[in-house]
């Protein structure tokens, strides 16, 4: 009777534990990120009446063998580790995986791992998780501009937001234009907005010119002029054949001193290869340059491989930084320390630290967050399931205590 005392007792301990595992899921069941725990039972070792026996040949069967288990314990706690909703925050560093991965974090002194994408910029540009000030670990460009992911990554490597950030103009070497020059036109004037060295713009405008008693088969003459003055300088002439394709002077070069900011001669080259002659109005137009001015960092996008864009006052979109995520051998195995955080353990296996999307690493959507896979109504079930087996085993433990109650009294 006593065993069944203490396998009853085993079997409460247990439930204990499930209990406050389940009461944990449920307190969680709005943190980002959370990941929800199982309890799994097994039996303990059971106590052998008597062994099996073979059959004899000729005579009698065999016999199973007779053991009484003694109770019950823990046989492990798993962390369930399946994907949570996403919620829309329409914020820009609100980040979330879809698929699997962990964010890389960091103190400074060492790296840990988390589902929860709450981040900000702190005052110092460092993008940092709003409760912790865990800082966002991943790659910044070098000198060049270039982010290397292939460089190895430490408790120091943090993501730095430049805010403020400042980028210099970029001289147009090129500018490209399309459209019609009407087939029996005299002219048709155009212009294009470019930037010299020092990011002042420079208006450049081309005038497409013949005279009024010229047949169509007459080529242009292409001119140019600065900044809307009155003076004209001619760079070649233009002309196309019988089915109105352009078949000289498509590409044509220009050098010029930018009037006013002192920059050095400027060289663009124009193409023209879009260009038709037909029967029907003049429309050219630029469609393309590649100079720009200087523009101030104004606002931030984040891909869903990681890669953080700038968005400048010029409309230049640079990378600044990438995220990186880590994946494991064995997630299941990291330990939880609190604060949505992880670390590895023996079991999980290293951190694979690399870049979204590859290596089986999920997508990461801004402006999102991963809510909690913990499901309310599973949640329940395992309360009321959990609450029954406890109540079960404490019955045992009355009733053994009645019988041995009813043994006691015998004697009398």
């Amino acid at each position: 009777m006593f065993q069944a005392m203490f396998s009853s007792i085993s079997s409460i301990k247990a439930h204990q534990v499930r209990m406050g595992v389940v009461g944990n899921n449920i307190a969680n069941i709005n943190t980002t990120g959370f990941k929800s725990g199982r309890v799994n039972f097994q039996e303990m070792l059971s106590q052998t009446l008597r062994g099996a026996s073979r059959p004899t040949e000729g005579g009698l069967g065999g016999t199973n063998p007779m053991q009484v288990g003694l109770g019950t314990q823990v046989g492990s706690i798993d962390t369930i580790l399946e994907q949570g909703s996403l919620q829309a925050t329409n914020r820009v560093t609100d980040l979330a995986i879809q698929g699997n991965g962990f964010f890389v974090v960091s103190n400074s002194k060492r790296v840990a791992f988390t589902r929860d994408g709450n981040f900000d910029v702190d005052a110092n540009g460092t993008l940092v998780h709003k409760a912790t000030g865990e800082k966002l670990v991943g790659w910044m460009p070098n000198a060049q501009g270039v982010i290397d992911t292939t460089e190895p990554l430490s408790a120091t490597s943090v993501i730095v937001i430049p805010v403020g950030k400042t980028v210099a103009g970029q001289a147009s070497t090129s500018a490209s234009f399309k459209g019609n020059l009407q087939l029996d036109g005299t002219s048709w004037t155009t212009s294009v907005m470019l930037y010299d060295a020092v990011g002042a713009p420079v208006d450049l405008r081309l005038r497409f010119s013949r005279s009024t008693s010229s047949p169509p088969s007459t080529p242009w003459e292409l001119q140019y002029s600065l900044d809307g003055g009155s003076s004209w300088t001619a760079v070649g002439n233009v002309e196309f054949d019988s089915q109105g394709r352009i078949i000289s002077g498509a590409n044509p070069t220009i050098t010029f001193t930018p009037p006013g900011s002192g920059a050095p001669d400027m060289t663009v080259s124009i193409d023209l290869s879009r260009i038709t002659q037909l029967a029907t109005s003049s429309t050219v137009e630029p469609i393309a340059q590649n100079g720009y001015p200087p523009g101030t960092l104004e606002q931030l996008t984040i891909e869903p491989d990681g890669t953080i864009n700038g968005v400048f006052s010029n409309g230049l979109n640079l990378p600044v930084a990438r995220v990186a995520l880590a994946v494991f051998n064995n997630p299941g195995g990291l330990e939880r320390t609190g604060n949505n955080l992880f670390r590895e353990s023996v079991n999980s296996g290293v951190a694979n630290i690399g870049t979204a999307q590859t290596g089986g690493r999920g997508s990461i959507s801004s402006g999102y967050l991963e809510m909690s896979n913990a499901d309310i109504g599973n949640e329940f079930t395992n309360l009321i399931v959990t609450q029954r087996g406890f109540q079960a085993n404490t019955r045992i433990v009355s009733t053994v205590d009645e019988m041995m109650q009813d043994v006691l009294q015998m004697k009398r």
